[in-house]
């Protein structure tokens, strides 16, 4: 299996119960759906900071990016 997971909830996540992890069965489809995930997280999350994949070994983790995350929401 492979996964995709999501490093930290901020409390726009938390609020909304985002899930942390998901998993998949080929690491092409964990590593399409890591980036459509990291996508609608920006598009729809407070805007102040920002979602990026970044793989790991076999899997991928949607880091924060550097900026304004601390300042918008809290961990």
């Amino acid at each position: 299996m492979y996964h995709v997971v999501v490093e930290k909830l901020c409390s726009c996540a938390k609020k909304k119960g985002l899930e942390q992890i998901r998993s998949f069965d080929t690491k092409e489809e964990a590593q399409e759906h890591a980036y459509e995930w990291a996508d609608h997280l920006n598009n729809t999350y407070c805007g102040k900071h920002g979602f990026d994949v970044v793989e790991v070994e076999e899997n991928f983790v949607i880091s924060v990016e550097e900026g304004g995350f601390v300042e918008a929401c809290e961990l």
